[in-house]
């Protein structure tokens, strides 16, 4: 059994036994009482034994056993089925994604997870502390679960957020190599797959706070609401992110045209320049015995002073202009 924990509380204080699945049908509990049992990727048949003792819908089990549901709520008889997914890095700069399934019902809060590293151990002994909120029932409990998933984001996101900035500060200076411009564009379709895959969980979020749902205390929405901010916000960072990836590409490529912009000036303008003593050395080479001063004694010394007198002024001029 691929059980983590499985406690019963009673007025937000856990009973000292832990709870036997044994697939024999749940008693009814009294008010204020409930069982919270943690799974990590059970096989179909434990699922069986938690669903003959739970009275879980078929359908429900079949989507908390397949990995790859998106965020999702529905409503079968009294039990809330909840679909929530998590992500977090992986080697690197891979996002690696998981899911976790929810059976809310009068008296039970069962979490079925797969893919994800990040156990509620800990998130269960802090909210066994908090004797008054858990006393409200499952329905806190899946919020604060669900707050626990979506903070996982926020890490993730700041992660990539320094990687781009790294990146954007590199682009001013050079334009990127094709691997930076590869591992830019491996960014965005990680991006892309996260705003699809973690994307639904703002709609998710949102019925949880606006719908009539069984199980589902409306003095409790208030919870969800927060929970839906920080979805909001992990998605409004992502699509951020997304556009500074975006960004980093097209200003380092506005910044490359300037740098070839300047240098081509630089090249026409000395060209400009160099043209005046070649026209005038390509007329004086021509092997004609009439020349205009080619037997004055000082018209040697006066093409170079027409020389430095035309480069010279073009130099300013080009200078001036900002080309040299």
């Amino acid at each position: 059994m691929t059980l983590i924990a499985a406690r019963r509380y009673s007025h937000g204080t856990a009973h000292d036994e832990a709870l036997q699945l044994t697939g024999e049908p749940a008693p009814e509990l009294p008010t204020h009482s409930f069982d919270w049992i943690g799974l990590c990727e059970p096989d179909p048949a434990e699922m069986a034994l938690v669903q003959r003792q739970y009275g879980l819908h078929p359908l429900a089990v079949e989507d908390a056993l397949n990995p790859r549901q998106l965020p999702k709520v529905e409503v079968y008889g009294k039990t809330l089925f909840v679909v929530a997914r998590t992500a977090e890095l992986k080697d690197g700069e891979e996002i690696d994604y998981g899911q976790t399934a929810f059976f809310v019902g009068p008296g039970f809060l069962i979490s079925v997870r797969f893919g994800s590293t990040r156990a509620h151990r800990a998130l269960r002994s802090e909210l066994e502390t908090q004797v008054d909120r858990l006393s409200e029932g499952p329905d806190y409990v899946l919020h604060a679960v669900l707050d626990f998933i979506v903070d996982g984001y926020l890490p993730l996101l700041e992660k990539l957020e320094e990687v781009a900035q790294e990146m954007e500060e590199a682009a001013i200076d050079v334009f990127p190599e094709q691997a930076v411009i590869r591992r830019i564009f491996r960014l965005r379709r990680q991006l892309r797959r996260f705003e699809r895959v973690i994307g639904p969980m703002e709609e998710m979020c949102e019925r949880l706070v606006l719908a009539d749902l069984p199980c589902i205390d409306p003095a409790a929405r208030i919870w969800f609401r927060d929970v839906l901010d920080h979805v909001r916000r992990a998605m409004a960072r992502m699509r951020g992110l997304k556009e500074t990836l975006a960004a980093i590409v097209e200003t380092a490529s506005l910044l490359e045209q300037h740098r070839q912009g300047e240098m081509t000036r630089q090249l026409a303008a000395w060209a400009a320049i160099l043209a005046v003593p070649t026209a005038i050395a390509g007329i004086y080479g021509m092997n004609f015995e009439y020349l205009p001063e080619l037997h004055w004694h000082y018209g040697y010394f006066a093409v170079w002073a027409v020389i430095i007198t035309v480069c010279g002024g073009l130099w300013l001029r080009f200078r001036r202009i900002g080309w040299l």
